[in-house]
């Protein structure tokens, strides 16, 4: 293995013994993947070695440190003191000083894994909200500088907090270095991207390949006026697409996510990894080779900085997300986002039938239990609806049509329901759209509020702390989106910016109402109401092991389609969790020998013919010990 090494980095480089040996470990491995998927390359595979020792070399001591902590307790991040929150650093803090300012509120929400949404240099107005990046090692401006960055994630380590930031690999922004060179003519950089001289080729990519945003930028490729060429622009036309078949491609996006690594970021989202290997002829979706590309960067960090963990975030069906995770001996994404069980949980609020969440969670509990899975109730995007319907035709319903009532529910177009959320990209043509709003909007705080409903306002926060709840009792991470700890509503002042008008996303990306927060000391108020529930349940999750994500979980039957039944057990505790979709007061048929106390309460409480209330939950545990 040394002489291997040796042929493919120069002899007189002295590797320091840390790095020598993890280097050694995958090795064989490394190289194996590298030369077959760049057809032997030496080259290019010495000069990816030579990267990462550098990128190693360049890591200060205070992370390296880190690093050591983490390789001796390698499921550091599968504690189920867990609990994230993700931001928009203008829409929270205005700068990355502001958010440093604000650290104290995030320690008393409880939150240690800090999610900053897209922050690298973009252009105003063609940024897709950060993803169309123009700098890898420059912060927007008006946010900051990479030093401060690095700031941020030094105090943040200093109070046990993680940093996680969105690494968009698909693609660059059109006023990417790479993209003016390739603009101006320079061969080797138009071979970065996907240029064609005419649209036969692309016209054939079409004819297999989906459209992301069939309304807002139909397509995938746009016209390149500079060189009167076609390139690939999967997402928006000011988004070009990297072409990861050229090996140098993939050596320099690596080192960038090495950068930030070494900038103190502790998890690294891989934004829209299932699309970054195109291959004429097919879908463009999770092909093989993404699977291979992402097991290189799983051992470069390894290598580099073992600290430091992927995020996949694949918005697909459960079979195409699960294998993202790679497999024991070979590991890809240490975490991937749970977007089904999402999804399903919206259909469930809007159905009341917790029958198809019944089925999607059975699934998630027959996984291996070392997958660890993001789980949250909303996010920065929108909501897609990837349910299973093939399970739902057994009940007579069709996609088309269903998607059309949970869109109609969840804006509050039906009758009865108090929701209120937006479409987004809507696509009559196939009667297909997705959905925006915040998780307290989609509950009907909103319009509880307007109405000045004290009866409504008490149930639908009710309604809020239940799904909160729901999310706290599923093994995983639990993510917050800014705001939903204090049930943060819809931001309708969008419609009024030239920059974010066409996008509903916005709906829900407003900034955090610092004078809502402070009335979270309030005992009566929404604000306070939500926080304090939060903040209880994420410390009766830290404090009984039953929510350890090592932890045995089940479907307890409850013979009501409204009432979902979750069972867990570990090391003597055992939990029976009842959720009542239903806005009336319904019963759960369950009937457990053993005696049971109610953990939000802390009394006695029989788990037999268990009575809830309408959008109410119930946690009951017992003891075997």
């Amino acid at each position: 293995m040394e002489q291997k090494k040796g042929a493919a980095m120069e002899k007189k480089e002295i590797l320091e013994p840390e790095f020598k040996e993890r280097l050694n470990k995958k090795f064989d491995e490394l190289k194996w993947l590298y030369s077959e998927l760049y057809h032997n390359d030496e080259q290019a595979f010495s000069y990816f070695l030579k990267m990462l020792h550098r990128m190693y070399q360049e890591r200060r001591e205070s992370l390296k440190e880190l690093d050591r902590s983490r390789e001796a307790d390698a499921s550091w991040y599968r504690s189920r003191d867990m609990f994230g929150m993700l931001m928009y650093t203008n829409c929270f803090g205005k700068t990355l000083n502001g958010v440093r300012e604000h650290l104290s509120y995030l320690e008393e929400s409880g939150v240690n894994y800090l999610h900053l949404m897209p922050l690298l240099e973009s252009p105003k107005g063609r940024s897709d909200g950060g993803y169309a990046v123009a700098d890898f090692r420059k912060v927007q401006p008006e946010l900051g500088t990479m030093e401060e960055l690095a700031e941020l994630a030094k105090e943040c380590h200093s109070k046990g907090m993680s940093v996680c930031l969105d690494f968009v690999m698909n693609h660059t922004s059109e006023d990417h270095e790479w993209a003016r060179r390739a603009r101006a003519g320079e061969k080797e950089f138009q071979d970065r991207y996907f240029f064609f001289d005419s649209w036969n080729i692309p016209n054939q990519f079409e004819e297999t390949v989906p459209q992301v945003f069939p309304q807002t930028a139909p397509g995938n490729f746009s016209w390149c006026e500079e060189q009167h060429k076609v390139v690939m622009t999967t997402f928006y036309p000011y988004q070009w697409d990297l072409n990861y078949a050229n090996p140098v491609v993939f050596n320099d996006m690596t080192e960038n996510m090495l950068f930030l690594c070494n900038q103190g970021v502790d998890i690294i989202r891989l934004d829209a990894v299932p699309y970054i290997w195109k291959t004429l002829g097919t879908p463009c979706r999770n092909l093989p080779q993404v699977h291979t590309l992402v097991r290189i960067m799983h051992m470069a960090a390894e290598i580099v900085c073992p600290g430091t963990l992927l995020l996949g975030e694949v918005v697909m069906e459960p079979s195409k997300v699960v294998p993202y995770f790679g497999t024991v001996e070979k590991p890809e994404c240490h975490m991937l986002y749970n977007v089904t069980t999402m999804a399903t949980t919206w259909h469930t609020v809007a159905t009341k039938d917790v029958r198809l969440m019944k089925h999607q969670l059975g699934q998630v509990f027959a996984l291996p239990k070392k997958y660890t899975f993001l789980n949250y109730l909303r996010c920065h995007d929108d909501i897609g609806w990837g349910l299973d319907y093939d399970f739902l035709k057994q009940f007579g319903i069709d996609e088309v049509g269903h998607k059309r009532f949970l869109n109609d529910y969840l804006r509050g177009y039906y009758y009865g329901s108090d929701a209120r959320g937006e479409l987004y990209n809507d696509d009559p043509r196939l009667g297909d759209a997705r959905l925006c709003g915040t998780t307290a909007s989609l509950c009907g705080i909103e319009a509880a509020e307007f109405e000045r409903d004290a009866e409504k306002l008490k149930k639908n926060i009710r309604l809020d702390i239940m799904l909160h709840a729901f999310l706290l009792t599923q093994s995983g991470i639990p993510i917050l989106q800014s705001g939903d700890e204090i049930g943060q509503l819809n931001d309708y002042g969008y419609h009024h910016d030239p920059y974010k008008w066409d996008d509903s996303r916005y709906l829900h990306r407003g900034d955090f109402s610092w004078d809502d927060a402070k009335k979270r000391k309030s005992t009566k108020s929404r604000e306070g109401i939500l926080f304090r529930a939060i903040g209880k349940m994420k410390k009766l999750r830290e404090k009984n092991p039953v929510f350890s994500a090592d932890a045995d979980a089940w479907i307890v039957e409850t013979y009501n389609d409204h009432i979902l039944g979750i069972g867990r057990y570990y090391e003597g505790q055992k939990m029976i969790a009842l959720f009542n979709f239903s806005d009336q007061d319904e019963t759960a048929w369950i009937n457990e020998v053993e005696d049971y106390k109610d953990l939000m309460t802390g009394k006695k409480r029989a788990a037999k013919a268990v009575g809830i209330p309408a959008y109410d939950f119930a946690w009951l545990i017992t003891s075997f010990k």
